[in-house]
């Protein structure tokens, strides 16, 4: 039993070449998009505690019972039509984000950086990317939910995913975690570039909607500050874009089932606004750092059909930032502000030293019978 408790101590040896790692953490998919795979995925999703916070033996059988008997197919349909010809559109995106991620960090910073992405729900697992951090010498590990705004059933259950992981590793790394950047200049500025460049090429429209995933309304009341952020979000932006008060709003979308969530509801505002002589709308989920299901299902197609079957002419939904030039440097800014005082960010790493004091650790180890 002793054994079983820590992992991954074979990852170890003397003189091992240290670096810092980066993990990017999006919410998650399902492999495929079908019954089955769908099935797993909202099962591990929907049976998370913080992200429905109703008493367990309730809604377990509510779960179990009811929702993952009906729900998969019916989602499964929806994913298929947004999947790509490379997979799922989340996971295809954050793919993308790291890569450039990648090469940008190896530019900026002076010692080795490496980052790997994963998802709360699905695959790739937090675990996953954490070993394989590990496994490419990661002694500093900075995580990065790429979740804006903060939420309990976002941002705190990846914190909640990581500590469950690392609770096992007998040699744990120093850690550092982002839980929000909601009002960060840079984030700002590439919301309002890619608006910008949208009405370049497109036109614009005569109102804005600012759309965020929802929440329950309980939420709130409890303290979490995701309303808040979500409106500070969309003040600054409005702000950089130059927004009037008649010419934009904030909604929440993607509610479930029947408890009241946070309002106004996007479906409802768009609904309502051809009868008031808006008829032309860009939308835009400031929320979402990946296009997904919630964006492209749900706010590019399913929202699309309720404003123009209210009598909406133009409708126009401006894709999430993704592999942006811009987005990446902000999550480039992100990590060099919260991996100050590391080794591999200092002026002063020189590869030779480091080089060097590794082969001294070696020879040391290796007299004194260490594993090499």
């Amino acid at each position: 039993m002793f054994l079983k408790k820590y992992q991954g101590e074979t990852d170890y040896f003397h003189g091992k070449e240290e670096c810092t790692g980066v993990l990017l953490v999006n919410l998650g998919t399902p492999d495929a998009p079908d019954r089955k795979s769908v099935k797993r995925y909202l099962a591990e999703f929907l049976g998370d505690p913080r992200v429905v916070e109703i008493p367990r033996p309730i809604w377990l059988m509510i779960l179990h019972g009811i929702i993952l008997n009906k729900r998969p197919p019916i989602t499964a349909k929806l994913y298929e039509s947004v999947w790509m010809d490379e997979g799922s559109p989340l996971l295809v995106y954050s793919q993308r984000q790291q890569v450039k991620l990648q090469d940008v960090l190896q530019r900026q910073f002076a010692g080795p950086v490496e980052t790997e992405i994963a998802m709360r729900y699905g695959n790739p697992s937090i675990s996953k990317g954490l070993q394989k951090l590990k496994a490419k010498g990661a002694r500093r590990i900075l995580v990065l939910p790429l979740y804006p705004q903060y939420s309990a059933a976002t941002t705190a259950t990846v914190f909640d995913a990581v500590s469950n992981v690392l609770k096992r590793w007998r040699w744990i790394p120093e850690l550092r975690f982002i839980n929000h950047y909601h009002d960060h200049p840079q984030y700002i500025n590439a919301l309002a570039d890619s608006v910008e460049q949208h009405w370049r090429e497109h036109g614009r429209g005569r109102y804005m909607i600012m759309s965020f995933h929802g929440l329950p309304q309980r939420n709130l009341h409890q303290g979490d500050p995701y309303h808040c952020e979500c409106y500070k979000t969309a003040r600054l932006l409005a702000d950089k874009l130059n927004l009037s008060d008649d010419n934009w709003m904030l909604t929440f979308q993607s509610r479930f089932g029947k408890a009241q969530w946070l309002q106004p509801y996007t479906d409802k505002t768009l609904e309502s606004l051809p009868s008031k002589g808006i008829k032309k709308v860009d939308v835009i989920c400031p929320g979402f750092s990946s296009d997904c299901l919630e964006t492209l299902e749900e706010i590019q197609g399913e929202n699309r059909e309720v404003f123009e079957g209210a009598g909406g002419e133009s409708y126009h939904y401006i894709p999430a930032l993704n592999d942006n030039d811009s987005h990446i440097e902000l999550m480039a800014d992100l990590v060099k502000q919260h991996t100050q005082g590391w080794p591999e960010t200092s002026a002063d790493w020189n590869a030779n030293v480091v080089d060097k004091r590794n082969v001294q650790s070696q020879e040391i180890a290796k007299s004194k019978g260490a594993k090499l």
